[in-house]
């Protein structure tokens, strides 16, 4: 019985990972409002070499391997919002886990990375 408790326990957990929901972020078009309406800080977490390659507009370069220690001084409110963007959304997402832990509540990954940003023909800048 136990067993059958514990196991419908963490399907019911994992739905919203399996269907895409949960943890997936925000779209292109709610990460725009976050910036225009709420002063967001888009968060590169990309390798500089990717960063250079194309980057959201306006987006700040901090790698995922260096965002835990370079986060407080790029930005010092824990309380401003955060878009962070991989290629993909994949490194967003963990990035999202780090950011939080250092007290950045409001941070939020961009689903689908810098891809679906393009897809929605948004502006992309080249370092």
């Amino acid at each position: 019985m136990l067993i059958l408790v514990a196991l419908i326990s963490g399907t019911l957990l994992l739905m919203p990972l399996l269907r895409g929901g949960g943890g997936r972020g925000v779209s292109p078009a709610e990460a725009v409002q976050l910036i225009n309406r709420e002063k967001a800080v888009v968060i590169d977490v990309c390798e500089p070499a990717e960063y250079q390659a194309g980057h959201v507009a306006g987006a700040r370069s901090i790698p995922l391997a260096e965002l835990e220690a370079k986060l407080p001084g790029a930005v010092k409110n824990k309380a401003t919002p955060l878009v962070l963007v991989c290629a993909s959304g994949a490194r967003a997402g963990r990035a999202v886990g780090v950011a939080r832990k250092l007290g950045y509540e409001q941070a939020q990954a961009l689903a689908g990375g810098l891809k679906s940003w393009r897809d929605a023909n948004l502006p992309v800048d080249k370092a």
